[in-house]
């Protein structure tokens, strides 16, 4: 386990991974780590290789309690992208089937159903040991979902990208346009779509 991270026996970690993406879901987990634990190189999965963060996944998914929420493109929508967040780190702590004495949430924000009851580290993930280990689960959860989801839709590229904004992707949205997966409020997303909106109620009031 890196040196700068502390753990707290009997505390759950919780972080959440594509709060950022164009497409696809956002998925939250909360991790309970043992008493004792040592696991080598873990950190803020955004600091680790592809590589490393699924041989930790699968370690901690071995030797931790934990829980992975995913909250999907229709409820992004409804709630925004900040309180479907929130919905999937409320929903990954009420599936955990153990007892804990406290909740540790990365960033600056807590979720109603747990106001009280849990405590904002901002950075918690480079932080916190098992707020770290949730941000790998969490992250490796959802690429492969990503992955699973560009088997649908392969002219994307999701399985390199996950649906982030990168060159590759907006090229490709720009030339099929938007599948339904895609957020559809997120500007990019939303900028390919008012276009088509705007001439379709024309050719209502034409007609």
């Amino acid at each position: 386990m890196a040196t700068t991270l502390t753990h707290i026996p009997g505390t759950v970690g919780v972080d959440e991974a594509g709060r950022g993406p164009l497409a696809g879901p956002v998925v939250a987990c909360a991790v309970l780590l043992p008493e004792v634990f040592v696991l080598e190189g873990l950190d803020d999965s955004k600091k680790v290789s592809k590589e490393r963060r699924e041989t930790l996944a699968r370690e901690i998914e071995a030797t931790c309690e934990f829980s992975v929420a995913f909250v999907d493109i229709d409820e992004i929508e409804t709630l925004n992208i900040l309180w479907a967040s929130m919905l999937a780190m409320e929903i990954a702590i009420s599936r955990l089937k153990c007892l804990f004495s406290a909740i540790y949430i990365d960033g600056d924000r807590i979720p109603k159903k747990l106001v009280n009851r849990a405590e904002a580290i901002i950075g918690g993930d480079g932080k916190f040991a098992c707020i770290a280990a949730a941000s790998i689960v969490a992250k490796v959860a959802r690429d492969a979902h990503m992955t699973e989801l560009a088997t649908h839709y392969p002219e994307y590229g999701f399985d390199r990208h996950f649906g982030y904004a990168t060159p590759e992707h907006l090229v490709n949205l720009t030339k099929y346009g938007p599948c339904p997966i895609h957020r559809r409020s997120f500007a990019p997303v939303a900028a390919l779509i008012e276009p088509k909106s705007v001439l379709e109620t024309s050719e209502l009031v034409l007609s």
